[in-house]
């Protein structure tokens, strides 16, 4: 058990209803004392709904019925309190269908929350002075570089703008390999080679100028450790960041080496069924490559909690609090930064495909959680046991939002009808049924309640649209406040 950890007793099985009317067994270590039974207990019972609709009552949801409704069968949590972690549970199965329970100690594909882990290794390279945050990366690349265009005749990209994704980079994420298909070397992923399945990474912004989350940028950056100390990088990682910190059920190899998969979960698609060979290979390792447990990323975030206050053996308090400084739009270097006062944060999130997670820590006090799961809408049942947990533990922040729901007439609905475009190739569609106004999204939809006449929101999955106008006609819909979607045809 990590140093650290709040040692609690042998293990045991508890038994709730699960998928398709079958049991869910949620496998812990039992509380050494009933005050911390009985906390453990109101957290399984209080999931919260991130929005509750003014005026209506919104009773608390239990873990088993959620996991159900989010056709996620297998979620891990780990919950830090004064600087320890205070518990961890396993709930459901590895996999539909199957017998295996989820323990502490299986692994879950962390997603993007590899980012911060590869920040941290780059970060300690800087510390030891192998790497400069503020040099060009290229004069540090020796088997790939970022390809000089007229942005970076300006302004050479940097680790730094690598890190806190200000480098002008493109490619937002990575979607994997499935099982027994061809897997691209890096070089050929940064280059948009095949077997490569994404774009080529490239730099069409002015380096330094805009925030814009890049998979590319980290992919390079994965690149540039690997040039810099001759070594593959998840040996590298495991020297830098897994073994100091005493992350022992983690690694970045990919594919997950057989020894290791008995002890994984396997990813689920939305509608509860396992993707195809269990789960994807990522080689974008830095972007989207961690195999790892809440447990261990909870002892990630409880040694940057320390770095901060200057008691962490394993990192420098200058690296921990230039992390933690925002660069620019509530980024950091591999960390998101949201909230001010009690409510000031670090964290990430992870989505690769069957799996999602959340991971947080606050810059004071000593708190946080980890939540992994292996379900494609696994992202909004972490939520609500995230916001559970803030709720039995005080967090200043992951408290539900009332909203105001306004009636608005047919006539101003059907205006808003229409396809919009998030990116080539995906599009969704947004059509009046009967009184009410719906989102269409491949094969989901959701309903869309007015706050007023052109901004609404989806209670289930907490998205709020805007649609903007010019003249008498929609032209493009904001998702969440940035995503720009051009309207590009009727309904």
């Amino acid at each position: 058990m990590p140093t650290g950890i709040r040692r609690l007793s042998a293990v045991c099985v508890i038994a709730g209803v699960g998928l398709s009317g079958v049991t869910i067994a949620v496998v812990a270590r039992q509380p050494a004392n009933a005050d911390l039974a009985a906390r453990i207990a109101r957290v399984e019972q209080g999931l919260l709904p991130g929005i509750v609709i003014a005026g209506t009552p919104s009773a608390p949801m239990k873990m088993a019925d959620r996991m159900t409704f989010y056709a996620t069968p297998g979620v891990s949590v780990a919950v830090i309190n004064d600087g320890a972690i205070e518990w961890t549970r396993g709930y459901g199965v590895v996999e539909a269908g199957s017998a295996t329970p989820v323990t502490t100690h299986t692994r879950f594909q962390a997603a993007s929350i590899s980012k911060p882990v590869a920040a941290l290794g780059a970060m300690l390279l800087v510390a030891q002075g192998r790497l400069a945050l503020d040099e060009p990366v290229n004069s540090r690349l020796t088997s790939w570089k970022v390809p000089d265009n007229e942005f970076t005749a300006k302004q050479p990209v940097t680790l730094r703008q690598l890190l806190s994704h200000t480098a002008g980079l493109t490619v937002h994420g990575f979607g994997g390999y499935e099982a027994g298909s061809p897997v691209p070397a890096l070089a050929q992923v940064l280059d948009g080679q095949k077997p490569a399945n994404s774009a080529p990474v490239r730099v069409d912004g002015l380096p330094g100028s805009i925030n814009r989350y890049s998979g590319g940028g980290f992919t390079v950056a994965q690149q540039l450790l690997v040039d810099t100390s001759g070594k593959p990088f998840p040996s590298l990682l495991s020297e830098l960041v897994l073994v100091p910190l005493g992350m022992t059920d983690s690694t970045y190899e990919q594919p997950l080496p057989a020894p290791l998969a008995g002890q994984a979960a396997s990813g689920h698609r939305r509608d509860g069924k396992p993707i195809a060979g269990r789960y994807h290979t990522y080689p974008e390792l830095a972007a989207a490559g961690l195999w790892t447990t809440p447990t261990d990323l909870a002892t990630f975030v409880i040694e940057l909690q320390r770095a901060l206050a200057g008691t962490s053996r394993a990192i420098p308090t200058a690296t921990a609090r230039e992390m933690t400084t925002v660069q620019k739009d509530n980024y950091g270097l591999g960390l998101s930064l949201p909230g001010t006062g009690t409510a000031a944060r670090f964290g990430h999130g992870g989505s690769n495909e069957g799996f999602r997670c959340e991971m947080v820590g606050f810059l004071a006090g000593g708190k946080g959680a980890v939540v992994m799961t292996n379900g494609d809408r696994g992202g909004a049942l972490a939520a609500e046991i995230l916001r559970s947990i803030a709720r039995e533990y005080g967090w200043a922040a992951y408290r539900p939002q009332e909203k105001r729901v306004v009636p608005l007439d047919r006539a101003t609905l059907a205006a808003l009808q229409g396809r919009y475009e998030v990116a080539p190739g995906h599009v969704f569609t947004v059509r009046l049924v009967g009184q009410k106004l719906f989102v269409f999204d491949r094969d989901e939809r959701g309903e869309l309640l007015p706050e007023s006449p052109t901004r609404f929101f989806d209670p289930v999955d907490e998205n709020t649209l805007e649609f903007v106008k010019e003249g008498d006609a929609v032209s493009h819909v904001l998702i969440n406040g940035s995503l720009r979607c051009k309207r590009i045809g009727p309904a």
